[in-house]
Protein backbone atom coordinates (compact mmCIF):
# COMPACT_ATOMS: atom_id res chain seq x y z
CA UNK A 1 0.00 0.00 0.00
CA UNK A 2 2.85 2.31 0.11
CA UNK A 3 2.61 5.31 -1.52
CA UNK A 4 -1.26 5.23 -2.82
CA UNK A 5 -2.42 8.45 -0.24
CA UNK A 6 -0.42 11.85 -0.88
CA UNK A 7 -1.17 13.66 1.85
CA UNK A 8 -0.94 17.78 1.85
CA UNK A 9 -1.37 20.30 4.49
CA UNK A 10 -3.61 22.95 3.46
CA UNK A 11 -2.90 25.10 6.37
CA UNK A 12 -2.19 24.62 10.06
CA UNK A 13 -4.68 22.12 11.00
CA UNK A 14 -6.32 20.90 7.98
CA UNK A 15 -4.90 18.57 5.21
CA UNK A 16 -5.57 16.77 2.18
CA UNK A 17 -5.70 13.32 1.75
CA UNK A 18 -5.78 11.95 -2.05
CA UNK A 19 -5.86 8.67 -4.10
CA UNK A 20 -4.43 9.96 -7.30
CA UNK A 21 -3.31 6.82 -8.71
CA UNK A 22 -6.82 6.11 -9.59
CA UNK A 23 -8.39 7.91 -12.09
CA UNK A 24 -11.06 10.29 -10.41
CA UNK A 25 -8.37 11.40 -7.73
CA UNK A 26 -10.21 11.53 -5.38
CA UNK A 27 -9.58 13.77 -1.76
CA UNK A 28 -10.29 13.14 1.33
CA UNK A 29 -10.48 16.37 3.88
CA UNK A 30 -8.86 15.92 7.32
CA UNK A 31 -10.48 18.55 9.81
CA UNK A 32 -8.29 19.04 13.39
CA UNK A 33 -10.09 20.49 15.86
CA UNK A 34 -9.01 20.53 19.75
CA UNK A 35 -10.95 17.44 20.60
CA UNK A 36 -12.08 15.95 17.64
CA UNK A 37 -10.77 15.43 14.21
CA UNK A 38 -13.29 15.36 10.93
CA UNK A 39 -12.19 13.26 7.97
CA UNK A 40 -14.76 14.55 4.61
CA UNK A 41 -14.67 11.22 2.88
CA UNK A 42 -12.74 8.40 3.31
CA UNK A 43 -11.82 7.42 -0.07
CA UNK A 44 -12.25 4.12 -2.47
CA UNK A 45 -10.87 1.32 0.28
CA UNK A 46 -8.20 -0.21 -1.03
CA UNK A 47 -5.26 1.55 1.52
CA UNK A 48 -5.46 2.02 5.40
CA UNK A 49 -6.72 5.76 5.24
CA UNK A 50 -7.13 5.77 8.85
CA UNK A 51 -3.15 4.71 8.93
CA UNK A 52 -2.27 8.13 6.82
CA UNK A 53 -4.72 9.95 9.40
CA UNK A 54 -2.91 9.09 12.24
CA UNK A 55 0.38 10.85 10.43
CA UNK A 56 -1.93 14.13 11.14
CA UNK A 57 -3.77 13.33 14.57
CA UNK A 58 -3.87 10.90 17.44
CA UNK A 59 -7.10 12.05 18.35
CA UNK A 60 -10.85 10.60 18.00
CA UNK A 61 -11.98 10.92 14.38
CA UNK A 62 -15.29 11.07 12.91
CA UNK A 63 -15.58 10.66 9.60
CA UNK A 64 -18.29 11.91 7.35
CA UNK A 65 -18.90 11.53 3.79
CA UNK A 66 -20.23 14.19 1.43
CA UNK A 67 -22.47 11.15 0.08
CA UNK A 68 -22.77 7.08 -0.25
CA UNK A 69 -20.62 6.49 -3.49
CA UNK A 70 -18.19 3.64 -3.19
CA UNK A 71 -15.10 5.61 -4.01
CA UNK A 72 -16.31 8.11 -0.97
CA UNK A 73 -17.16 5.61 2.04
CA UNK A 74 -14.42 3.11 0.98
CA UNK A 75 -12.53 3.77 4.45
CA UNK A 76 -15.23 3.95 6.74
CA UNK A 77 -14.74 0.23 7.68
CA UNK A 78 -11.89 1.50 9.43
CA UNK A 79 -13.39 4.49 11.64
CA UNK A 80 -16.16 3.20 14.50
CA UNK A 81 -18.10 6.04 14.22
CA UNK A 82 -19.32 8.06 10.80
CA UNK A 83 -22.07 9.96 9.58
CA UNK A 84 -24.76 9.43 6.57
CA UNK A 85 -27.60 11.53 5.22
CA UNK A 86 -31.09 10.01 6.10
CA UNK A 87 -31.52 9.44 1.98
CA UNK A 88 -28.72 7.36 1.75
CA UNK A 89 -29.14 5.25 4.82
CA UNK A 90 -30.00 2.12 3.24
CA UNK A 91 -27.22 2.47 0.71
CA UNK A 92 -25.27 0.89 3.46
CA UNK A 93 -27.17 -1.39 4.14
CA UNK A 94 -27.52 -3.39 0.80
CA UNK A 95 -29.19 -1.18 -1.05
CA UNK A 96 -26.62 0.85 -3.70
CA UNK A 97 -28.27 1.21 -6.98
CA UNK A 98 -25.08 -0.15 -8.56
CA UNK A 99 -23.87 -4.02 -8.43
CA UNK A 100 -20.23 -4.58 -6.96
CA UNK A 101 -19.19 -5.98 -10.71
CA UNK A 102 -19.70 -3.23 -12.29
CA UNK A 103 -17.62 -1.14 -9.24
CA UNK A 104 -14.82 -3.43 -8.98
CA UNK A 105 -14.65 -2.86 -13.10
CA UNK A 106 -14.36 0.79 -11.86
CA UNK A 107 -11.63 0.20 -9.55
CA UNK A 108 -9.53 -1.98 -11.81
CA UNK A 109 -9.18 1.31 -13.98
CA UNK A 110 -6.76 2.61 -11.62
CA UNK A 111 -3.62 3.70 -13.26
CA UNK A 112 -1.43 1.57 -11.30
CA UNK A 113 -3.14 -0.70 -8.08
CA UNK A 114 -0.66 -1.55 -5.36
CA UNK A 115 1.02 -4.35 -5.51
CA UNK A 116 -0.58 -7.66 -4.89
CA UNK A 117 -4.09 -6.35 -4.83
CA UNK A 118 -7.11 -8.47 -5.96
CA UNK A 119 -9.82 -6.25 -7.29
CA UNK A 120 -12.02 -9.09 -7.29
CA UNK A 121 -12.26 -9.17 -3.37
CA UNK A 122 -13.37 -5.42 -3.16
CA UNK A 123 -16.57 -4.70 -1.44
CA UNK A 124 -18.83 -1.85 -1.66
CA UNK A 125 -18.76 -0.82 2.37
CA UNK A 126 -21.87 -1.73 4.51
CA UNK A 127 -22.32 -0.27 7.92
CA UNK A 128 -24.68 1.24 10.54
CA UNK A 129 -23.94 5.25 10.80
CA UNK A 130 -23.06 6.83 14.57
CA UNK A 131 -25.81 9.59 13.64
CA UNK A 132 -28.33 9.85 11.06
CA UNK A 133 -27.80 13.94 8.89
CA UNK A 134 -30.80 15.39 7.60
CA UNK A 135 -29.34 18.85 6.97
CA UNK A 136 -28.62 22.33 9.24
CA UNK A 137 -26.98 20.37 11.81
CA UNK A 138 -23.93 22.14 13.07
CA UNK A 139 -20.61 19.84 14.12
CA UNK A 140 -18.64 21.20 16.71
CA UNK A 141 -15.17 19.22 16.97
CA UNK A 142 -13.13 22.04 19.50
CA UNK A 143 -12.66 25.19 17.90
CA UNK A 144 -13.92 24.63 14.80
CA UNK A 145 -17.56 24.67 13.53
CA UNK A 146 -19.00 22.64 10.68
CA UNK A 147 -22.55 23.28 9.00
CA UNK A 148 -23.83 20.45 7.11
CA UNK A 149 -25.70 21.30 3.88
CA UNK A 150 -27.83 19.05 2.17
CA UNK A 151 -27.18 19.65 -1.61
CA UNK A 152 -28.71 16.70 -3.26
CA UNK A 153 -28.73 16.61 -7.21
CA UNK A 154 -25.50 14.06 -8.00
CA UNK A 155 -27.32 12.42 -5.34
CA UNK A 156 -30.16 11.94 -2.69
CA UNK A 157 -28.58 12.46 0.05
CA UNK A 158 -25.20 14.43 -0.93
CA UNK A 159 -23.64 17.58 1.40
CA UNK A 160 -21.69 19.49 1.06
CA UNK A 161 -19.81 21.23 4.69
CA UNK A 162 -19.67 24.60 5.13
CA UNK A 163 -16.81 26.35 7.88
CA UNK A 164 -18.17 30.14 7.93
CA UNK A 165 -15.23 31.17 10.40
CA UNK A 166 -12.69 30.34 7.27
CA UNK A 167 -14.97 30.59 4.65
CA UNK A 168 -14.01 26.90 3.31
CA UNK A 169 -16.89 24.66 1.25
CA UNK A 170 -16.15 21.26 0.80
CA UNK A 171 -18.40 20.37 -2.17
CA UNK A 172 -17.99 17.10 -2.96
CA UNK A 173 -19.04 16.08 -6.32
CA UNK A 174 -21.33 18.94 -7.01
CA UNK A 175 -18.81 20.96 -8.13
CA UNK A 176 -15.13 20.08 -9.21
CA UNK A 177 -13.06 20.11 -12.51
CA UNK A 178 -14.09 17.57 -15.11
CA UNK A 179 -17.33 15.51 -15.61
CA UNK A 180 -19.99 15.70 -13.80
CA UNK A 181 -22.46 13.10 -13.43
CA UNK A 182 -26.34 13.83 -13.61
CA UNK A 183 -27.33 10.75 -15.39
CA UNK A 184 -27.57 8.20 -13.15
CA UNK A 185 -31.16 7.14 -12.12
CA UNK A 186 -30.52 8.32 -8.65
CA UNK A 187 -29.83 11.68 -9.68
CA UNK A 188 -31.63 14.70 -10.11
CA UNK A 189 -30.61 17.70 -12.90
CA UNK A 190 -33.56 20.05 -10.79
CA UNK A 191 -32.35 19.66 -7.41
CA UNK A 192 -28.36 19.69 -8.87
CA UNK A 193 -28.99 23.35 -9.84
CA UNK A 194 -31.34 24.45 -6.80
CA UNK A 195 -28.10 22.92 -4.61
CA UNK A 196 -25.80 24.97 -6.56
CA UNK A 197 -27.87 28.17 -5.74
CA UNK A 198 -27.32 27.26 -2.32
CA UNK A 199 -23.67 27.27 -2.19
CA UNK A 200 -23.04 30.08 -4.42
CA UNK A 201 -25.12 32.05 -1.89
CA UNK A 202 -22.24 32.01 0.51
CA UNK A 203 -19.42 33.99 0.92
CA UNK A 204 -17.03 31.46 0.16
CA UNK A 205 -13.12 31.48 0.07
CA UNK A 206 -11.86 28.41 -0.26
CA UNK A 207 -13.56 25.77 -2.38
CA UNK A 208 -12.16 22.26 -2.18
CA UNK A 209 -13.82 19.70 -4.33
CA UNK A 210 -13.43 15.61 -3.95
CA UNK A 211 -12.09 14.83 -7.30
CA UNK A 212 -9.07 16.17 -9.83
CA UNK A 213 -7.63 19.63 -9.12
CA UNK A 214 -7.02 21.46 -6.06
CA UNK A 215 -6.58 24.68 -8.02
CA UNK A 216 -9.91 25.68 -8.66
CA UNK A 217 -11.34 28.81 -7.10
CA UNK A 218 -15.76 30.11 -5.86
CA UNK A 219 -15.80 30.90 -9.24
CA UNK A 220 -15.95 27.39 -10.67
CA UNK A 221 -19.61 26.96 -8.97
CA UNK A 222 -20.83 30.19 -10.01
CA UNK A 223 -19.51 28.91 -13.65
CA UNK A 224 -21.27 25.52 -13.33
CA UNK A 225 -24.89 27.93 -11.68
CA UNK A 226 -24.78 29.68 -14.97
CA UNK A 227 -24.75 27.04 -17.26
CA UNK A 228 -27.27 24.79 -15.28
CA UNK A 229 -29.28 27.88 -16.21
CA UNK A 230 -28.92 27.92 -19.56
CA UNK A 231 -30.21 24.42 -19.80
CA UNK A 232 -32.81 24.90 -18.25
CA UNK A 233 -33.99 27.67 -20.27
CA UNK A 234 -33.12 25.60 -23.58
CA UNK A 235 -35.07 22.77 -22.00
CA UNK A 236 -31.86 20.09 -21.73
CA UNK A 237 -31.80 20.11 -18.05
CA UNK A 238 -33.17 16.90 -17.41
CA UNK A 239 -32.03 13.43 -18.13
CA UNK A 240 -31.26 11.90 -21.94
CA UNK A 241 -30.72 15.61 -22.95
CA UNK A 242 -26.93 14.22 -23.68
CA UNK A 243 -23.47 15.79 -22.73
CA UNK A 244 -22.83 18.82 -22.33
CA UNK A 245 -19.17 20.50 -22.34
CA UNK A 246 -17.58 23.67 -21.35
CA UNK A 247 -14.25 25.03 -20.90
CA UNK A 248 -12.55 23.16 -17.69
CA UNK A 249 -16.00 20.45 -16.95
CA UNK A 250 -18.54 19.05 -18.71
CA UNK A 251 -21.83 17.33 -17.19
CA UNK A 252 -23.46 14.56 -18.36
CA UNK A 253 -27.52 14.68 -18.24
Amino acid sequence: MKHWFTTEQLDKDTFVISENRHWEETHCYLLVGAYRSLLIDTGLGIGDILAEVRKCVDEPVTAVATHAHWDHIGGHRYFSEFYVHEEEESWLKGGFPLPVEVVRKMIASCRELPAGYDVTTYEIFQGTPAKILKGGEVLDIGGRTVEVLHTPGHSPGHMCFWEPERGYLFTGDLVYQGTLYADYPSTDPAAYLASLGKITSLPVKKLFPAHHSLEVTPKLAERIKKEFERLQEAGKLHHGSGTFSYEDWSVRL
